[in-house]
This record gives C-alpha cells, structure tokens and sequence, in this order.
C-alpha cells in the first residue's frame, strides 16, 4: 500500500486544534510515529475507536528493505484498563469485539495479518513472509502502544489467529503476559497424520459412513454431479485453472469429512440413498463448497498456504478408500491442501514447530487452549503438559465456530476469568 509522504508527513504533523478539541487519545495518537488513523463507529462499552495503517519494515531485522502499512483496529475503553491484542484477521474490512476485550473490560488492539487484506506490500516478495516477521509486526505495534497502554497486556487470536497468538508468544515471551488461543492447531508436519486419526474416530460409526457413503455416490456418479458444477461455477463466478474443474470437484469430495466435524454439520441432516442428485448437490455445497478451490479462493489464501507449505505444516487427504473412484488426482500419494502461489515448491521443515511444541512444554505458562473436542482441528490442538500453569479446556461436541468463552460451562467460565485475573495480578 502506497501513502503520499507529503500527505503523510502532513497529516501527523498538523496541530490537533485543526481537528477540533482532540481527546487525549487522539492528541497521543498524533505523537505516534508511523501511524495514520482515522475515527469510526465506537462500539458499546467503549470510549472511542479508530482504524490504523501502522508502518511495518518488511524485514525486522534490515528495515532498510522497504515497508508496508498494516492495519489495525483500535478499540479505547481507559487507559488504565488492560489490552487484549487480537492477533488475527485474514481480511478486516471492519473491527469487531472480541469476548475477551468485554470480559476483562479492556483495550483492543486487532491487527491484520501480514499479507492479508490491506496489509499488502506494493509487491508481494514472499521471503518476508515468515512466522518471524509476522510476530515481528506483533511486537513493534506491542512496543509502540504500551507507550499508551503500560498496564496488562493479553493476546488472543481465533484459527489461524491462534496459531498466531502461540508463535507471538514463543518468539517474544515478554510482549504480553497472557495468551489465549482458541482452535489453534500445532501441526508438526504438511501433512499431519493426527487428521486421519481423528476423522477415523470422532463421532459413531454410523455417522462415519454415512458421511462416506456421500462421498462415495458423489464420485461413482461424477458425471452427474460435473454437471451440476458447471452451472454453480457460472452462477457463482468461480474459475478453476490452478485447479480443473474436475480436479477442483475431487478435492471438495475428499475435503468434506474435513468441512463435516469443522464446522459441525449435523449426522441426521445427511442425505440418504434415497435422495435426489439435486438435493444431494445442495446439501454438499452447503458443507463443502468447492469454490473453495477456485481460481479467487486460492488466491484469497495464498499468503496462509505459503505460510502453511514453508513453516506451519498443514493436512491431506488419505484416498486409499477412493482410489478406484478419482480420475483427475495423483492418487499415487496423499493430495495436499496447500495450493501454494504460483505452484511454486513446498519447503516445510518441522524444526519450528517442534521447537514451539517443546518450548510450550518446558515453558508454556499462563495459557489458556480452548478448542472444540468435535472440532477437526482440535486433532494438532496443544495438549496438556504436566507442571505447567496453564488452563486446557476441549469443549464437548462443539466444533471450529462454538469453541468459545460462552460455551463453557459456568463452573469453567469462572475458572477462567479468575485464573487470567490472578496471573495478571501475579505479573503487575
């Protein structure tokens, strides 16, 4: 993203009383280096709120290699409460509260990944796109707000956001002094096997292979169903060359026992025998779209799968039960979700998430993991550690979406907020 420097330079510098009677916010906001900002909507309970564009060096350690601007939501409740840094946001065209900032009655600061939305580099160099210089973008904006906000600070992040919140903690154990990930996987490898275990597993074997016996008349009757496709691929203005169409139609087959315990679709609502290939397509777009793996969505993803393909490992797809059935995939090998830009190689070593696994082990205090038990995801989730000062919560039958504070139990829920309370008391 491109900011005219005269624009730039003006903006910060022009007096506050330009603005009107600024609030002590805004008048510290100003003083801000590499900051620009602009109010929005103040959500309930709060003082104030502003959208940031936060300079970044696009390399932490030779700033000298060009920056980006990223942006962030700020949410101000006092400046004596504590701030909860939301470590996530794939896309944020606008903030949201998070329910832990309404829990501790706190700041929020969310911050948009690197590579995500508008916190894009004029040009997209995916060398600096590492889980060192992302947490690196973490603790600079960390670094720059305590000097507004110098009491508790908290991460927390959802997903991918999770993932965020573990790593931030690892490489800068100081920035904040609790971290709260919620459906954070750890995968230790591109395709993590625990995935297999898990969808093996969960649920009851009745559920299972109705689920399979989806999957299976979707294949054996692929013509059909290709044309079906078609019609949802121009009605939705969906394009597949990275991948075929009927490449694009295997991977949402293979992918939607994945999608099923993801999100948590329903085993009485899975269509029998019985059902007409109309219904059935319906029912499958719902739970497995393939437009997730059209031409717009991989791009949408690609900084995630590049990440995924060179750092943060990810799953597969076991086809062993379908390979008579796939015409269109390498079956020679399990397929991989990660559609890396470009197509270019994928250079995963586990070394840094062994490495975190081990750190959380020997190291993990004041954490708080709540994950979904129903949730695919909660397959790489962290496990407990013996001696640790942490708090593991897997939440019964609740998947990707509904692993949250809410959903715990009161007793749970009490637990919680009184540990994160104490830990914090602990470190003032």
């Amino acid at each position: 993203m491109k900011i005219n420097r005269l624009f730039w330079v003006t903006f910060c510098l022009l007096p506050a009383a330009l603005f009107g009677q600024a609030s002590k916010l805004e008048t510290l906001l100003f003083e801000l280096p590499d900051v620009v900002f602009k109010k929005i909507e103040t959500p309930k309970g709060f003082e104030s709120a502003y959208e940031l564009m936060v300079k970044q060096a696009l390399d932490h350690q030779h700033p000298d290699k060009g920056y980006f601007y990223q942006k962030v939501y700020l949410a101000h409740r006092s400046f004596d409460a504590p701030t909860v840094m939301i470590t996530e946001g794939y896309d944020r065209p606008a903030h949201r509260i998070y329910e832990l900032s309404d829990l501790l009655a706190g700041n929020q600061l969310q911050v948009e990944h690197r590579y995500f939305g508008k916190s894009m580099p004029d040009s997209l160099d995916y060398q600096y796109l590492t889980l060192e210089q992302a947490t690196g973008d973490l603790h600079a904006i960390n670094q720059l707000f305590r000097k507004l906000y110098v009491r508790d600070w908290v991460s927390t992040g959802i997903s991918k956001g999770g993932q965020t919140t573990i790593f931030y903690r690892y490489f800068y154990p100081n920035d904040v002094d609790v971290s709260v990930p919620y459906v954070a996987p750890l995968n230790t490898s591109l395709e993590d096997n625990r995935i297999y275990q898990f969808l093996d597993t969960v649920g009851t074997q009745e559920c299972r292979q109705k689920i399979f016996d989806v999957q299976k008349r979707l294949l054996q009757n692929r013509g059909e169903f290709l044309q079906k496709l078609k019609w949802f691929a121009k009605g939705a203005d969906k394009h597949f060359t990275y991948l075929s169409l009927e490449q694009a139609f295997e991977y949402a087959v293979l992918e939607y026992s994945f999608s099923f315990w993801q999100w948590g679709s329903d085993c009485s609502k899975i269509p029998g025998e019985k059902v007409d290939g109309d219904s059935l397509f319906s029912y499958f777009l719902q739970v497995s779209d393939p437009g997730f793996f059209s031409d717009e969505d991989i791009q949408k993803y690609a900084s995630h799968y590049y990440q995924a393909g060179t750092q943060m490992g990810y799953y597969g797809y076991d086809v062993s039960d379908f390979k008579k059935w796939i015409k269109a995939l390498d079956t020679s090998k399990n397929p991989s979700a990660i559609f890396m830009p470009a197509k270019s190689p994928m250079t995963f070593t586990p070394n840094l998430t062994l490495n975190v696994e081990k750190w959380l082990r020997e190291h993990g205090d004041r954490f708080v993991y709540i994950n979904g038990n129903s949730d695919t995801w909660s397959a790489t989730a962290v496990r407990p550690s013996p001696g640790r000062d942490a708090l593991w919560y897997f939440l019964p039958g609740k998947d990707h979406a509904m692993a949250r504070i809410k959903n715990l139990t009161s007793e749970e829920k009490n637990q919680l907020i009184t540990t994160i309370k104490k830990w914090l008391a602990e470190v003032d």
